[in-house]
Parts: C-alpha cells; sequence; structure tokens
C-alpha cells in the first residue's frame, strides 16, 4: 500500500505510507541535530575536566559524579547517533517504517540520557562551588525541569488526546494540528 495516498488520521495530509516515513524520518534527524550538538559539547567538557590540576582534589562523591554524568553523556551520544547509522545500513532495504520506529526508540532513550548527564553536570559544578546542599537543590530543580517539560507534559498530552480519540469527540477527519 505504499504507493496509495491516503490521510494520515486526523492531520489532512494526502501522502503515501513512505511520504509519511521519509517525513518523519526527516523530522527525527532535524531535532537529533539540535540534540546531538548539546551532548557533543558537554561530552568534550567532561573529557577535558578530568584533565584539570583540580580534579585531583575532588572528593569521592564528586568522582562518581563525574564518572556517572560523563558515561550517561557517552551513552546520549551513542543513542543520538545510532538513527544515522540505521539509516546507512538499512539504505534502500524498504525497510523505512521500521527505521522509524527504531529511531524514535533511540532518540527518546537519547534523551533520557542527556537529562541524567545534564543534571549530574549541575551537581557536580554545583557542589564544587557551592557544597551539597545547593546542589542537591539546584540538581533537583534541574531533574524536575527534564521531567516536567520532556516527559510529563507530553505524555499528559498525549494521553488527553488518546482519551478524546476513544471517547469521540475528535472528528477524526478534523485536523490536528502541524504534526
Amino acid at each position: 500500500m505504499q504507493g496509495v495516498e491516503v490521510p494520515e488520521e486526523g492531520n489532512g495530509r494526502r501522502e503515501t505510507e513512505l511520504e509519511r516515513c521519509d517525513r518523519n524520518l526527516v523530522e527525527l534527524l532535524q531535532e537529533v541535530r539540535v540534540a546531538q550538538t548539546g551532548v557533543q559539547v558537554l561530552f568534550a567538557f567532561l573529557l577535558a575536566v578530568a584533565f584539570t590540576p583540580r580534579f585531583a582534589q575532588a572528593s569521592t562523591f564528586e568522582r562518581i559524579d563525574y564518572f556517572a554524568t560523563l558515561i550517561a553523556s557517552g551513552a546520549a551520544a551513542v543513542l543520538l547517533i545510532a538513527p544515522t547509522s540505521y539509516h546507512r545500513l538499512l539504505f534502500r532495504r524498504g525497510d523505512k517504517e521500521y527505521l522509524v520506529g527504531m529511531a524514535n526508540r533511540f532518540v527518546i532513550a537519547g534523551l533520557a540520557c542527556v537529562a541524567v548527564s545534564m543534571i549530574g553536570v549541575v551537581l557536580l559544578v554545583s557542589d564544587l562551588l557551592f557544597g551539597s546542599v545547593v546542589a542537591a537543590a539546584t540538581a533537583g530543580a534541574a531533574a524536575a525541569g527534564c521531567i516536567v517539560t520532556w516527559y510529563a507534559l507530553p505524555l499528559a498530552r498525549r494521553r488527553r488526546l488518546e482519551r478524546e480519540r476513544l471517547e469521540g469527540k475528535r472528528d477524526a477527519a478534523a485536523p490536528t494540528g502541524l504534526g
């Protein structure tokens, strides 16, 4: 059914399944470019930190936090780069829908690792500058910000849309937005 135009449910687009997969992959890769740049900068910063003179004086807690943050940042980079590798290795194999699904999973996992690494670096720097009480409060605020904006709000919206769809409150033919 790849050559048949089918309007995607509720968005008013007339595109084939393959065109929809192509569009979804392009959108996903654009999103990855934004996150990937930040992760690479953070990873480079973390690699450099270990070679500074002050790092030798880091407490056991700071070393553990540093290592966990470095690993999370590395994992984020691996997961955010994975969709590109998948695309290259599956190029022209007629498996675009699978590729988009896997890329989406990689990016969601990668963003979770980005959140952990951002929280970890906030904790590390705050602890070095102000001590454990301020560090805990600052890291808690960073964690809350990531959880609320990256997961809680979009998942709540997703649940609401699904509930409305099941209750028939949304007209299936009416556009639901740009996505």
